[in-house]
């Protein structure tokens, strides 16, 4: 069996081959998410699409003993999740993809000797193109050592200049870019110390200092940041970040240091922290603010806003505190989403009618009605039970009838009986509700029933 092979003559030799439809989005997908996932070995990982992928691990092998124990490492954690691997190390990314697909599993390849390992290879351990790798192949020559004793003139002149590419990248005589999943950022400043410090004040004090060291540059070029990363390295190699938001972009170091301040105590110093690094990102440019000429200094609304808002962003998550949006939609449920509590994008829906307002709380789920009297077919219900009480209504609007957005399904499970009518009621103490009847009366199949869904303020 091989790549490529149809699958009537692969069950032809296995059958009980058991088959399934490709799905490239999804490889896609989980290609990326093992690449998120190297970022433990190395800080600069591309993905070498479908199936591959290439780290740097240039000056980090020794924070695991070496390239083989990091080697061995890493084949465990793969092993671990079941995800099947080849793996080798060279000193260039084309000699360790040939090492990796073509050499034997787990293969180091001395410093500078990438060359004598790659000689009995075929071609296409090179990575070459197709038509190229055809007509090698056709001309007798197998191995790669074949193609280096070829003199370059003719070689490429045969071949084509991507053949002598491939060549000298394999063999390091020309350097290849890589496309890291994430590129490093600019704005990155670093404080090493004399002696590993471990006490939390120490490392409260160092925090606000290298947050002032990266600040100082950022407001010297007018910008701002959204996510701040800090990370202590250990004496034993261990990185440990902490990362915090704004809601808006800025450069407060004391502010951003007091945002670190809780999340400090989740971390081990261990034997100490030699050093600390901070990242920031989202960098925007930022700009003083003013609202009126008579505030002189004073910060606008939002900013006023935005240092309570952050703490309760990283304390409570960023999915707890949010502001409600429009959406359009003419269904209640769908009408309203969420968005960044300061600082969203403005939305492209269009803004609630006034004429139609909707009730502050609105309920999750609708509740029923009991007990409900009201006059055929259109008039507001005069008395209504909900949660054991019985309300007498005062003061009505409505109907506003709501259907179903028809647009948005087959045409053939659209039906008429997917209807609202609305009321906004008002009970003999003054509360108001959002109730509505569902369904028509007269139709046996789908019987008139009452609901409340939301109370006004």
């Amino acid at each position: 069996m091989h790549v490529g092979q149809k699958a009537t003559d692969a069950m032809a030799l296995v059958p009980e081959l058991v088959t399934a439809d490709v799905e490239p989005e999804a490889d896609a997908a989980a290609l990326t998410a093992l690449v998120d996932w190297c970022v433990r070995f190395s800080p600069a990982v591309a993905a070498d699409a479908p199936d591959g992928l290439f780290l740097d691990i240039t000056g980090v092998a020794h924070l695991w003993g070496g390239e083989a124990e990091m080697l061995a490492d890493f084949q465990g954690r793969l092993a671990q999740n079941a995800l099947p691997f080849r793996a080798a190390i060279a000193d260039t990314p084309g000699a360790a993809w040939a090492l990796a697909h073509f050499g034997r599993d787990g293969t180091i390849a001395p410093p500078g000797g990438q060359g004598d390992l790659l000689k009995p290879m075929p071609p296409a351990a090179l990575r070459l193109d197709p038509e190229a790798a055809a007509q090698i192949e056709r001309l007798g020559l197998r191995r790669v050592g074949q193609l280096m004793e070829i003199p370059r003139g003719p070689l490429g002149r045969r071949f084509g200049a991507r053949t002598l590419e491939r060549l000298d990248q394999a063999l390091g005589r020309s350097a290849e870019a890589l496309r890291y999943r994430r590129p490093p950022t600019p704005w990155v400043d670093r404080l090493a110390f004399f002696e590993p410090i471990s006490a939390p004040e120490d490392m409260a004090r160092v925090t606000e200092d290298v947050s002032a060291k990266l600040c100082a540059r950022l407001e010297a070029g007018g910008h701002g940041a959204r996510r701040f990363e800090i990370a202590f390295h250990r004496v034993d190699g261990k990185t440990l970040p902490l990362t915090i938001g704004l809601s808006l972009a800025g450069r407060d170091a004391r502010r951003i240091a007091r945002l670190f301040q809780p999340k400090l105590e989740t971390v081990d110093p261990g034997f100490g922290i030699e050093s600390v690094t901070i990242c920031a990102y989202a960098v925007e440019a930022v700009s003083g603010r003013q609202v009126r000429i008579e505030t002189g200094p004073e910060a606008a609304v939002e900013e006023g806003l935005a240092p309570l808002v952050d703490r309760l962003v990283n304390r409570l998550g960023p999915e707890r505190v949010w502001r409600a949006a429009p959406v359009e939609s003419h269904v209640p449920e769908q009408a309203v989403g969420r968005q960044p509590a300061l600082g969203a994008t403005p939305s492209e829906a269009r803004p609630w009618d006034r004429e139609t307002p909707r009730p502050i709380r609105l309920f999750r789920r609708p509740e029923p009605l009991e007990q409900v009297f009201a006059l055929l077919p259109d008039d507001p219900p005069r008395q209504f039970r909900w949660r054991g009480r019985v309300h007498q209504v005062r003061r009505a609007e409505g109907p506003e009838r709501i259907g179903e957005e028809w647009w948005r399904r087959e045409i053939g499970d659209v039906s008429i009986t997917h209807v609202r009518d609305y009321y906004r009621v008002e009970d003999q103490d003054g509360g108001r509700f959002w109730l509505f009847r569902a369904g028509l009366y007269g139709d046996p199949d789908a019987p008139a029933k009452w609901w409340l869904h939301g109370l006004f303020a």
